[in-house]
């Protein structure tokens, strides 16, 4: 086995440190003024800091500063409407700091609508020792949730790959971060490449491919623990691994008799079951959202194109899903299983599209020339995916109103991106 490092969830700081930009906003986007929070002005500003940072990369917030509004009120009695409607503004939160104990802090905060000129919603959030950016997101999801009728993804997380290049070889580094790309951990490290990247449905562990033996092979790693396995021990190459959504099975791309084919894994007994059986090469597996069916890339109809196979149904064939271009590749499922993204090249640009599988046609998302690997956050509104700037790779994300954003590493290059499931 070649030499490997392994660091276990190491809250050190990474030279590959994520920078979020946003580069555009929603078309129609709602006006929130988030009054610095009552209790300790260092606290209190760095919680507001960090959920106007969240509410912005949504792309559907625009947030005013307490220097922006006409009043600025400590408490409901002392709202004025009238001085909020002047400013176009939707809604406010207002906030307090509680002590629970020397090392704990809870927040209680309000939310105010403008147009109804009254409290929606009021809530408390219970603190984590030492978690401010961990309790400020939760905070951000509670308001995003109570506007938008959607559940909030800031307090979730994000898998990927970095790689710092070298003269004689590069580094590749598995990372997993908050959704900003804040508080990066490492949880490999490794002179051979990793590659695709899977949260397990609980978010408890990850799956992804290491080359560390000298071929393709699927590692199982627990985050608490740290603790790892291979997946499936065999002398053929594995890749894309790709969790079922009862966490009991992965979807495994195996070259077993020296051609691509889609397995299932038990993971419990490690039995194998055969899906597909085509000269082509079939590839890139996912799970729809309730398990039923499976979606693959295939070279089969001469190009790469998605089908889908229903689970459901004893010897059921692949059916074809895309058929507009030469190339459509690396699905996923919506989050309600009425559609799917994936990566589709039109005009020799490699870009992220979706496709309802009701319509006959394709919707490009992104503008870039070289796009890939897309992943949806759970709530189903933010795509992240992989895109190279100036010969540099790095993560961008749209959502499904038009927002944008880029996480480029501060050193390095990023990509392989997957977002994880709800942590709460």
């Amino acid at each position: 086995m070649k030499k490997l490092l392994l660091l276990l969830l190491i809250p050190n700081f990474i030279y590959a440190e994520l920078v979020l930009e946003i580069t555009q906003g929603s078309d129609n986007p709602y006006s929130l003024a988030v009054i610095d929070f009552n209790g300790p002005q260092k606290i209190s500003k760095k919680i507001n800091s960090i959920i106007k940072s969240d509410m912005k990369r949504t792309g559907e917030f625009v947030i005013l500063d307490n220097s922006q509004l006409i009043s600025v009120p400590l408490n409901q009695e002392e709202i004025k409407y009238k001085d909020f409607k002047l400013l176009g503004i939707d809604f406010i939160v207002l906030g307090s700091l509680i002590s629970e104990s020397k090392f704990n802090l809870s927040v209680s905060y309000d939310i105010y609508d403008v147009r109804k000129e009254k409290k929606i919603r009021t809530s408390k959030v219970f603190g984590i020792p030492n978690k401010i950016r961990q309790l400020s997101h939760y905070i951000s999801d509670g308001i995003y949730e109570e506007i938008t009728g959607l559940q909030g993804v800031a307090s979730t997380k994000l898998l990927y790959v970095t790689e710092e290049r070298a003269p004689d070889r590069s580094l590749f580094q598995l990372v997993i971060a908050d959704a900003d790309g804040a508080n990066e951990q490492i949880l490999l490290k490794s002179t051979e490449p990793i590659i695709s990247p899977s949260w397990s449905p609980d978010s408890k562990k990850v799956a992804y491919v290491s080359f560390e033996t000298g071929m393709a092979k699927v590692f199982i790693q627990d985050l608490a623990s740290g603790n790892r396995e291979i997946a499936l021990e065999n002398s053929t190459q594995i890749s894309s691994p790709s969790w079922s959504p009862n966490g009991k099975f992965l979807s495994l791309t195996l070259f077993q008799d020296g051609n691509a084919e889609i397995y299932i894994l038990n993971l419990k007994n490690k039995n194998l079951t055969r899906l597909t059986n085509h000269y082509s090469i079939d590839t890139e597996s996912s799970w729809s959202p309730n398990g039923s069916r499976i979606m693959f890339t295939s070279g089969r109809a001469g190009s790469p194109q998605l089908y889908e196979i229903d689970l459901r149904k004893s010897n059921s064939k692949p059916r074809r899903i895309t058929f507009e271009g030469n190339y459509n590749a690396k699905a996923s499922y919506l989050a309600n299983g009425d559609g799917a993204i994936f990566v589709h090249r039109s005009n020799n640009r490699f870009q992220i599209a979706l496709k309802y599988f009701d319509e006959n046609f394709v919707r490009p998302l992104t503008e870039s020339r070289l796009d890939e690997s897309p992943s949806i956050s759970p709530n189903g509104n933010v795509i992240i995916y992989a895109t190279t700037e100036d010969e540099l790779g790095l993560l961008a994300g749209v959502t499904l109103s038009g927002a944008r954003f880029k996480l480029p590493a501060k050193q390095g290059e990023v990509r392989e991106p997957s977002w994880s499931g709800f942590l709460r």
